[in-house]
């Protein structure tokens, strides 16, 4: 994933971080727009995203029960850790937004099957000079109505400050 930054004139507009940032991937990330991403929290270090469960994100299990819901295919979960990963680490920055962040490597371990909406936890484990990283926990409410994680992540990025 690579980004582009919003201007600093941009937040003047917005009453918190979290709507510039919401409004921003609505206006210049299609892919993420149509996924129906949401940025639902915006910390110091941490960062909390979601997609909501849709069927055409499903892939159907051929032995699945007749009422059994299809689980989301397991990029949408990638998807969502590496957005979550790379715009988390903007709030460890001093300048949020006197850089651009691309990915430089992902890893997604998957533990159970998702069969609601998706909500991704990034927490900054360091940002430094040209390379940050972040852990991310992916949680969905599970059939039984207990929310589980279903997918943790780490991923590194590269950071473009600007000089």
């Amino acid at each position: 994933m690579t980004e582009e930054t919003p201007t600093m004139d941009a937040l003047d507009e917005f009453d918190d971080l979290e709507g510039m940032l919401q409004y921003f991937l609505d206006e210049n990330q299609e892919f993420l727009s149509w996924l129906g991403t949401t940025v639902d929290n915006v910390g110091d270090g941490t960062m909390t995203m979601s997609i909501p469960y849709d069927e055409k994100l499903t892939n159907t299990r051929p032995n699945a029960a007749p009422n059994e819901e299809a689980d989301l295919h397991g990029g949408v979960a990638a998807t969502l850790i590496d957005t979550v990963g790379g715009l988390s680490l903007r709030t460890a920055m001093d300048d949020p937004f006197g850089a651009r962040i691309a990915t430089i490597n992902l890893n997604v371990n998957y533990l159970r099957p998702a069969t609601s909406d998706l909500v991704a936890t990034a927490d900054v484990i360091r940002v430094g000079g040209s390379v940050g990283v972040s852990e991310i926990t992916v949680e969905s409410t599970a059939p039984d109505g207990a929310t589980k994680p279903v997918a943790i992540g780490q991923g590194a990025y590269r950071v473009f400050r600007s000089e």
